[in-house]
């Protein structure tokens, strides 16, 4: 087991070591994370809406046996068969424990999914975050790119102050792109 947790650690340092000297692939992968983590937060909320579903039925059905049973009751007051009454009694008491203990289920499951709505929405706004970091590094990345470039091309220098207003313009289409992205993103969040 040593050598395969020397192994395990020094793939591990290397990995690290990598994503330090490029920290864009460490948002990109960050944003993976989080995509995962979204997608498994909406499937759990799926799930625990259609388990509030099946407890809200089971408390309507418990209900609706709880009001025959009273009715038995009156009937059997009625007639006049104390014999019926008592066990009756019990039935109509044991489903009201019933359909209370099922209330707190259902309240628990509402709980449940309130705390899974706002990890969601904190989960939705830390990938926005993330995404605007990855995009500014982008920018980044180019701009450094564009300058060694314009560096290592001597040939460039009378001409830069042309291109600089090239770079301008297509900076500012970046921005422009970038935005309509966030905008995209945003509504297919709001699906």
């Amino acid at each position: 087991m040593g050598l395969f947790d020397d192994f395990s650690r020094f793939l591990e340092d290397r990995l690290e070591e990598f994503l330090r000297n490029n920290p864009h692939l460490e948002l990109e992968m960050l944003l993976e994370q989080l995509r995962e983590q979204e997608e498994d937060t909406l499937k759990l909320i799926a799930d625990l809406q259609a388990q509030e579903k099946r407890s809200q039925d089971d408390i309507l059905a418990t209900a609706q046996e709880i009001q025959r049973w009273h009715i038995r009751i009156q009937k059997a007051k009625a007639a006049g068969r104390d014999d019926l009454v008592q066990p009756a009694q019990a039935r109509e008491d044991a489903l009201l424990r019933e359909g209370n203990q099922k209330w707190g289920q259902m309240q628990g499951l509402k709980e449940r999914i309130n705390q899974s709505q706002e990890l969601l929405s904190k989960i939705q706004q830390r990938r926005q975050e993330v995404q605007a970091k990855a995009t500014e590094a982008q920018k980044a990345r180019e701009k450094n790119k564009a300058q060694q470039r314009l560096e290592t091309n001597p040939w460039q220098t009378q001409s830069s102050s042309y291109y600089d207003k090239f770079d301008e313009l297509e900076e500012q289409f970046r921005r422009l792109e970038t935005q309509e992205e966030l905008e995209q993103m945003k509504r297919n969040i709001g699906k």
